[in-house]
């Protein structure tokens, strides 16, 4: 528990629901939780790239707040909670600090800023982000190529029918590679099966298949089951591993007709290698939740103009209905940190997850 009479200081970038403010501030006396959603976002304007800022921050939104009374928030904090973006000098103007918590579940987030290779601890959501809303729209870019509804996209526009286009496959006995067989992984994996399609994955060590998965792959046998796979569904992290993972050689062993789906990050895919297998006609379909560069940029415009290529704004983790775990872990890690025990979900900075 805290120290008797030292006050354990954290703040929270992000808003979060009152009563997760209840129950971090009553999980030790020695906490006081400091809430500064806003504060900072003239300073994430003025340091991050402007389609950063466009998509991410509400219109108008500025600093409530003078640079020294910032100063003196971070001056003081011992665990910080934030969002995406953030300050990128956190490390260097929060002498105090000892542990970062990310809500987002994406460990790349951190790669800006002083906080990335840093002696303090950082934490990520990953496993506890909204899972479900991502394996569902995993399962609806399936769909959106499977029944023909990218062709039904292109005739509105032309105004004329052309059915012998269209196709349709059935789910049912299809099988769908799960690249990354983590919290996501496994919740595609779920669903997809639960629609009668053969599931299976690779994960950095293979691992025993469970009810949804036939088999858990090594990563290293990505493209021995490549092959075998009609869709293929990006759910890994982006690490220095996994940069390009699915490159020209990915894309060789995939099946003519494959669909592939990205849910991760961008760099996980040679884009280079994705539009030129698009050109051989070398896949039915393309789904990007992310793309290269997406924090920086629009998406490459032959990616943009190609009615094969479905490309959204990363927002498969959205819903009506919020169901991440992000807060939770937050508190069932504040319990680890005052009984000084390891916390779950530290970045490895080697690893990059």
């Amino acid at each position: 528990m805290g120290a008797k009479g030292v006050s354990l200081n954290i703040l929270s970038l992000t808003p979060l629901p009152e009563d997760i403010q209840k129950e971090i501030t009553k999980t030790d006396s020695s906490i006081e939780l400091t809430m500064a959603p806003g504060w900072f976002d003239g300073e994430i304007r003025d340091t991050w790239p402007k389609f950063t800022i466009e998509r991410y921050l509400k219109p108008h939104s500025n600093s409530q707040s003078s640079k020294l009374e910032r100063d003196k928030l971070l001056g003081v904090a011992n665990i910080i909670i934030v969002g995406f973006p953030f300050p990128l000098d956190i490390k260097s103007r929060s002498p105090n600090l000892k542990w970062v918590h990310q809500r987002p579940a994406g460990s790349s987030n951190m790669l800006r800023g002083d906080l990335w290779n840093s002696d303090v601890l950082v934490t990520s959501s990953r496993g506890y982000a909204n899972n479900l809303p991502i394996a569902e729209y995993t399962l609806a870019g399936i769909l959106h190529f499977a029944k023909g509804i990218n062709i039904a996209s292109t005739e509105r526009s032309n105004k004329k029918f052309e059915a012998p286009k269209y196709k349709p496959m059935l789910l049912s006995g299809k099988t769908i590679c799960v690249v990354g067989v983590g919290g996501i992984g496994r919740e595609v994996g779920r669903v997809c099966s639960a629609v009668g399609m053969r599931v299976i994955g690779t994960r950095r060590s293979g691992d025993d298949a469970n009810a949804d998965f036939e088999k858990i792959y090594p990563a290293h046998d990505l493209l021995k089951i490549l092959p075998e796979s009609d869709y293929v569904a990006i759910c890994c992290q982006w690490t220095p591993e996994t940069e390009k993972l699915i490159n020209r050689e990915a894309f060789k062993a995939m099946k003519p007709d494959a669909v592939v789906i990205n849910i991760a990050r961008g760099e996980i895919i040679d884009e280079t290698a994705l539009i030129e297998a698009l050109d051989e006609k070398k896949l039915r379909g393309v789904v990007l939740d992310v793309y290269r560069g997406e924090f920086d940029h629009a998406p490459n415009f032959r990616l943009w103009n190609d009615s094969r290529v479905l490309i959204t704004p990363h927002i498969s983790a959205a819903s009506d209905i919020n169901s991440h775990k992000g807060n939770e872990l937050f508190l069932k890690n504040l319990n680890r940190y005052l009984r000084k025990e390891e916390l779950e979900n530290i970045i490895d900075w080697k690893l990059g997850y």
